[in-house]
C-alpha cells in the first residue's frame, strides 16, 4: 500500500467533517443526487458508531479522502454500512482499499462474510470488489441490491 495512505478509526470530532464528505460524494453521484436533495436528513453518521470503533477514515498525505463504516449483524457477520470517497479522489482505488480494510477487520472479529446493500449504480463496483449479488430489497430510496463477500 502507498506509504502516504493511513487507515485509522474515526474520532468523534470528525463526525461533521465525515457527514459533509458523505454529502459531497452523494450529490456528485447522479444516482444519489435527487434522493439526497429531497431527503437531506438521510445524511447521518451516528456518534455511537464512531465511538464503537466501526468507522474508518482513509487519510492520504494528511487529508481525509474517504471513510467506511461497519456494523455487526445478528448472524455474527458484518455489514458494510457506509462507503464514501471525496469526488475529486474517485477512481483511484480508495474505495477498494477501504473495503479491504473493513473485510480484514470483519475477518479478525470472526465474520465469515461481509454484507452490503448497494444502489444499482454501485453494482459494478461491488462486483469488481469480489462481492456476489445475492438478492434485492426495497429501501427508503428505491431498489437496493444485496451483496456479500466471503472472507
Amino acid at each position: 500500500m502507498n506509504p502516504n495512505i493511513l487507515i485509522r478509526p474515526a474520532i468523534v470530532a470528525e463526525q461533521e467533517l465525515l457527514e459533509a464528505l458523505q454529502t459531497r460524494a452523494s450529490i456528485n453521484n447522479p444516482g444519489d443526487r435527487e434522493a439526497l436533495l429531497a431527503n437531506p436528513s438521510a445524511i447521518e453518521l451516528p456518534l455511537e458508531q464512531i465511538r464503537a470503533g466501526g468507522v474508518f477514515v482513509l487519510d492520504f498525505g494528511g487529508d481525509i479522502v474517504g471513510f467506511a463504516a461497519i456494523l455487526p449483524r445478528a448472524d455474527g457477520n458484518v455489514e458494510l454500512d457506509a462507503l464514501f470517497v471525496e469526488p475529486a479522489a474517485w477512481r483511484r482505488g480508495y474505495g477498494r482499499i477501504l473495503i479491504d480494510h473493513c473485510a480484514d477487520v470483519a475477518r479478525a472479529a470472526g465474520s465469515a462474510t461481509l454484507h452490503v446493500t448497494g444502489n444499482p449504480h454501485a453494482k459494478q463496483f461491488y462486483l469488481a470488489c469480489q462481492f456476489t449479488q445475492v438478492g434485492s430489497v426495497e429501501t427508503r430510496f428505491g431498489i437496493g441490491y444485496l451483496f456479500q463477500k466471503a472472507l
